[in-house]
């Protein structure tokens, strides 16, 4: 994928339908048709700070949503491009996760990547995969196959006993 500069895209959190202290993710480094990249520091003062450990460490069972909300962010800047805001999507299950590591300690920088492999109408898979931005070589820390879902209006209603809009 080529990255496009930072300053090109907006917070992750303009393109996710939640706040902090829910958004995960500091910044958005690129984003096209099937793929995004977005990047987590694992930091006190960063969005992970109330979830480290006693050690300053990030739990790896973390990884589950920091792609997870890549797709998120993926998903709502193509929604950003059709004029549209964020819509909020629903993770069906993983396959294949494998993480090397327990824990993410303090200072590592997380650069997540996603690409879409399949869409069929409301439902969607990503090839995910977690580097540590520090290390110099190219093996993922970790690496999942998710499955998505995209509600409509109504569904969303039914679920969360709301009138739609």
């Amino acid at each position: 994928m080529n990255d496009i500069s930072p300053s090109t895209f907006a917070a992750p959190a303009d393109y996710l339908p939640h706040t902090a202290p829910m958004v995960l993710l500091d910044e958005v480094i690129s984003v096209d048709t099937e793929r995004a990249h977005c990047r987590a520091r694992v930091s006190a003062e960063g969005a992970l700070g109330p979830f480290l450990n006693e050690q300053g460490a990030l739990p790896a069972w973390f990884v589950l949503e920091l792609m997870a909300q890549t797709i998120g962010v993926w998903n709502g800047w193509h929604n950003a491009e059709q004029g549209a805001s964020p819509q909020l999507g629903m993770l069906l299950g993983s396959r294949g996760m494998r993480c090397s590591l327990p824990e993410f300690a303090a200072g590592m920088q997380l650069d997540m990547h996603i690409q879409q492999i399949l869409r069929d109408s409301k439902i969607a898979s990503f090839e995910c995969t977690l580097f540590i931005h520090s290390l110099k070589n190219d093996v993922p820390v970790a690496h999942a196959r998710l499955t998505t879902y995209q509600p409509d209006a109504q569904e969303m209603a039914n679920l969360t006993q709301e009138r739609p809009r």
